[in-house]
Parts: structure tokens; C-alpha cells; sequence
């Protein structure tokens, strides 16, 4: 049986975007101690380990049960038969998790817990836009805290939000927080035809927004071949530039089921391309690569300390007030996406 240092070396050896990579054999080294004794704590403590893709690889692969985006990991949880919840994203996807796993312990190891997306709104400011705008139904991007779900009618994720607000039979929307995926919304209800008045708050997440177009430009022209991959959370002028505008996870479907030897520039947080360089290593990633500091907060040494001798701020806690209005938010989405 290889070892745990040859076994991350074997995963991690093409990993080369952003401040993770590379990894050599001799970090590996460094590394399989803390991998191990993780490996053996989440065994003893009936603990799952839920990884955002935007994370450091030596988690995701490390220690991680299960890797994906926020809603997925949550459900991911919710089926999972373990006792603890080990979160290693951002607080707001902790708290998804909470929500939907009341019985079960939600820690998060990150010492930078925050997302500039979801601490943009806060529940007040949405009862104080719901007042303004009683004839509007209020659409929330699932990246926000459970107080601004618990205020607002549905739910969306990036890969059901233009079906779901086609479907919601009020023409009046208010969607929130991320002002350039609504503006990316309104554009598309625009080309299906679908005439809603929607209206939009200024948040946005400081990775996604800072793309630049023209440099995106230039590489097109300099690489003809590469496909461009975008989050609906980019601005719409590298929306209109891209060839395929999808979730993190659609991003690494289409990339699976697209030909061999294909080369890629992937529009959203660095830690995505890390992926792809582990699970597509025929594949070519060109051009720039952003990081969250917020999701590289995390680490495996504050992993294994959550597991050991968490802190008051690494618990999860929602109240049942918040929960059901979380909840709802959350069954509504279901409603309208599984509609025909």
C-alpha cells in the first residue's frame, strides 16, 4: 500500500495554480503526518469532512469526504451518517448545512470566515428593501447568511437561477446580493423573451469581479484554441467573451465530457483549476487565476484543531426562527426547479 506522502505527491504533482502549487515530494513528506492523524480524529469522532472546491488541494484530497459547492456539500451531509460536520469553506455554506442538519454538529475551521458576497446584505437591509418593494417577490443567491434566506421568498444557485426566475409567476423581482449575476439575469430573461422587471442590490464577490476583459481579450487572440469557461458571478462583458457560462460543478462536467488535450481559461477562483489539474491532467489551463482569501483561510492545522479544541466562533449556530425562514426560502427553490 503506497504511503500517505506518496499518495498526495501521486495527486498533487500537476497542481500549479495559485499560491497552493506546486507540490513536491518532500512537502508531501511534511504534510502526510497531519493528513494521518486528521484521517484517524474524523474516524474517532464519527465526523465528515464537507470541502469547497476553492480550497487548498491537500484538503480536498487530503481529507475531504466529499468536494463540491455549497448546496451539494450540505446535502452531501445531510445523507451522510456522521455525528459531526467539519465545514472547511465559509461561514454562510456552514450555516446552509446547519439548516438542513439541525441534530448534527457544524464546525468551520476557517480564522477568516467571512465572503465579501454574503457580508454585503444582512436580514435588516432585506426587510428594509421588502418594505420599500412590497409588490416585488424577493429572489436570494444561496451564497448569502441564513438571516437574509430566512427574509426572502426563493432561493437560487448559479446553475437553476434563470429557470427558476422565468418560472416564479410575479413579473416584479428583486434579486440579491450579486448585482452582476442579476445583471447576467437580466440579460438572459431578455433573450428568452421573458419580460420581468428585476432590480438588483451591489454586492458581488471581489474574485469574480475583478476579471478583466481585455485581458481576456488578448488571450483569445493569443491562444485561438482555448475555450472559455465563466461563473455567472463575472461581469456581463466576460459573460458575453465566454463559450460557456456554468456553475463550478457544470464547469467540470463540460470539461470531463469535452475532447482530449482541450485548453481552458476558467473564469472563477483559482482553486477550481487546482481541481481540474488533479482530475483532468490531459487538459491545458492558460491565463490569469484568482484567489479567495477568505476560502484559503483554511488549512489542515485548523481542521485538526476544530476536531480537537474548537473555539466558541468555530461552531455553527442558527436559531429556530431563522432555520424554518432559511428553509422555506430553501423549499421554494426546490418548487420552481423541479417544475416541467
Amino acid at each position: 500500500m503506497m504511503k500517505t506522502a506518496e499518495l498526495l505527491y501521486d495527486k498533487l504533482k500537476n497542481v500549479e495554480s495559485g499560491t497552493s502549487g506546486p507540490y513536491s515530494r518532500e512537502r508531501c513528506e511534511q504534510m502526510a503526518p497531519l493528513v494521518d492523524e486528521i484521517n484517524r480524529l474524523k474516524k474517532e469522532k464519527n465526523a465528515v469532512i464537507l470541502v469547497h472546491s476553492y480550497v487548498h488541494p491537500e484538503i480536498i484530497y487530503g481529507v475531504g469526504d466529499f468536494t463540491g459547492d455549497s448546496y451539494q456539500l450540505s446535502k452531501n451531509a445531510k445523507e451522510a451518517d456522521a455525528d459531526l460536520i467539519i465545514f472547511v469553506a465559509v461561514r454562510f455554506m456552514a450555516e446552509t448545512a446547519k439548516a438542513l442538519n439541525p441534530g448534527k454538529e457544524v464546525r468551520i475551521p476557517s480564522r477568516l470566515s467571512g465572503c465579501s458576497l454574503a457580508d454585503s446584505i444582512t436580514g435588516e437591509d432585506v426587510r428594509r428593501l421588502k418594505a420599500a418593494h412590497p409588490d416585488f417577490t424577493f429572489v436570494c443567491y444561496i451564497n448569502t447568511s441564513a438571516e437574509v434566506k430566512a427574509e426572502c421568498d426563493v432561493c437560487v444557485t448559479s446553475s437553476n437561477v434563470y429557470n427558476i426566475v422565468e418560472r416564479i409567476p410575479s413579473d416584479k423581482i428583486y434579486f440579491l446580493p450579486d448585482k452582476l449575476m442579476g445583471e447576467n439575469l437580466q440579460d438572459e430573461m431578455k433573450r428568452r423573451g421573458v419580460k420581468k422587471e428585476i432590480r438588483l442590490y451591489e454586492g458581488n464577490c471581489y474574485v469574480h469581479a475583478e476579471y478583466d476583459a481585455g485581458r481576456v481579450d488578448r488571450l483569445r487572440k493569443k491562444y485561438p484554441e482555448i475555450k472559455i469557461l465563466s461563473h455567472p458571478e463575472c461581469s456581463r462583458d466576460i459573460i458575453e467573451q465566454s463559450d460557456v457560462v456554468a456553475s463550478t460543478t457544470g464547469m467540470m462536467d463540460y470539461m470531463r465530457q469535452d475532447e482530449k488535450g482541450s485548453a481552458y481559461l476558467l473564469l472563477t477562483e483559482c482553486g477550481l483549476a487546482g481541481r481540474a489539474q488533479v482530475e483532468m491532467p490531459g487538459k491545458t489551463f492558460i491565463g490569469p487565476c484568482l484567489e479567495c482569501k477568505y476560502m484559503k483561510s483554511n488549512s489542515l492545522e485548523d481542521v485538526r484543531r476544530v476536531l480537537l479544541n474548537p473555539e466558541p466562533e468555530d461552531l455553527i449556530e442558527i436559531t429556530p426562527e431563522i432555520r424554518e425562514g432559511s428553509l422555506r426560502c430553501i423549499d421554494a427553490m426546490f418548487h420552481y426547479a423541479e417544475q416541467k
